[in-house]
């Protein structure tokens, strides 16, 4: 019976969203509400539950996410991730031109949302299409692949933090297992998957695409933007702090080294609040008053990036107040009773849960918030490492994206595809994604 009130949970979202065109924000509050109501918990809790899974959920993610958003605009802005881009691209040469676009996607995703690294890449690719006299597809595909990997897989992107937080994974771990899962999936999913595409629908690769509605983009002069290596370095350092603070942590675990003072700060520092704020502070210095850019015009790309991530939030938030609902109505523990004796590995369950669930809602973030209200109850009875359920869900969450996913029409008004060629790339993309994401953390639990 629990199941079936959150499917009829999951329609009537999906009835409010795409057939009522509400709001996901107010359309998940509503739902949250009734999906309450419907499992018959106490009118004087229902309220208290959506207020702590809202505030819950923002109370780890909005320090992270809002840094993160800040961090990734004054990349852009000072046309740092147009340098990373470009060098690239030179460097690697026209033979390898598409080894290039994946480099260079691949670290400007690290630092920028999936839609910013989108739209902030998409012009850039077309410019070297143009340039080349190659197809923008046979250079968007890898482009895609790389923001889509990181997106999923690596903090401090919504998805992968929120996952962490609601699990209680090492968010370190997470970053540096993601590392190892993502570089192979960018290339099955980029390179190896374009001459994959190119024979089931060729014809698209001769699409020339429509960047219109993306307006009039920034662009600099190469002279005029900071330097490759600190560009480099300043979309990175997050990382950087981050996994030398969980290196050292799995080195002390491993040699029973005794806690002290030392290792205490490299801790501090390598949370991810931390280093997220250090980060942003450094790229305030590199990315603006190092280059002689007013206070003033640097505080302005920080606002903007609060305004452009204010409604994510509140979804995330409103997935965060679902997910609670799921945990606190007896959900969670109902499928947990389910799966008791099953040989199902919660790493496999997981994935299988987001999988579906991003089928039916289209939002990656709200599928794996909802996965985590499911299967939260599952993990007190297992040692199985958290940072590979993380994992495990991201992928799950990224599996074929269609016409629920605002991803699928941004790709296709993009390249200028045709419905079914959208399928055959995209939505094929993101499922190479889901799946060897899935076979990768597998493969790694053998180990960890």
């Amino acid at each position: 019976m629990p199941l079936f009130i959150v499917a009829l949970g999951i329609i009537a979202l999906l009835v409010l969203i795409m057939g009522l065109k509400l709001n996901t924000f107010i359309s998940l509050i509503i739902v949250s509400f009734g999906v309450a109501l419907a499992l018959g918990m106490p009118l004087e809790n229902i309220v208290k539950t959506i207020e702590a899974g809202l505030g819950g959920t923002l109370g780890h993610l909005a320090l992270i996410f809002g840094l993160g958003a800040m961090l990734g605009k004054l990349i852009a802005d000072s046309g740092g991730a147009q340098r990373i881009a470009m060098t690239l691209v030179n460097k690697f040469g026209e033979k390898n031109i598409q080894w290039a676009v994946v480099a260079a996607s691949f670290i400007i995703g690290v630092a920028l949302f999936f839609e910013v690294g989108l739209v902030l890449l998409i012009p850039i690719v077309f410019a070297i299409s143009r340039e080349l006299r190659v197809s923008i597809l046979y250079l968007g595909i890898p482009m895609a692949a790389a923001l889509s990997v990181t997106h999923g897989f690596l903090p401090p992107h919504p998805g992968p933090t929120v996952i962490a937080g609601e699990y209680g994974a090492d968010i370190g771990e997470v970053l540096l297992y993601g590392f190892i899962i993502a570089i192979p999936t960018v290339i099955l999913a980029g390179p190896v998957f374009t001459k994959l595409a190119k024979k089931l629908v060729p014809d698209s690769f001769n699409k020339q695409g429509n960047i219109a509605s993306l307006g009039e983009q920034k662009t600099f002069k190469l002279e005029d933007t900071p330097g490759f290596g600190i560009s480099v370095f300043t979309a990175l350092l997050p990382v950087i702090l981050m996994s030398i603070a969980t290196v050292i942590k799995l080195l002390q675990e491993t040699m029973g080294v005794d806690d002290n003072s030392m290792l205490a700060a490299i801790r501090f520092i390598g949370d991810a609040s931390t280093s997220m704020l250090l980060s942003l502070l450094f790229a305030v210095y590199t990315m603006g008053i190092a280059r002689k850019i007013p206070i003033q015009q640097v505080m302005d790309s920080c606002v903007t990036a609060i305004t452009h991530i204010g409604m994510m939030l509140l979804i995330i938030g409103g997935g965060g107040a679902f997910k609670q609902v799921l945990i606190d109505g007896g959900v969670g523990d109902y499928v947990a009773e389910l799966f008791k004796d099953t040989s199902l590995s919660p790493i496999l369950l997981a994935w299988i849960i987001a999988a579906i669930l991003r089928i039916s809602l289209g939002s990656a973030t709200v599928a794996a918030l909802t996965t985590a209200g499911l299967v939260i109850p599952l993990l007190g009875t297992t040692d199985v490492n958290l940072a590979l359920v993380v994992l495990a869900t991201g992928a799950g969450s990224l599996i074929a994206s269609h016409v629920n996913d605002a991803g699928f029409w941004m790709f296709k008004e993009y390249f200028g595809l045709s419905m079914k060629e959208t399928f055959a790339t995209w939505t094929l993309l993101e499922t190479i994604i889901s799946v060897s994401g899935l076979g990768f953390v597998l493969l790694l639990s053998l180990f960890v």
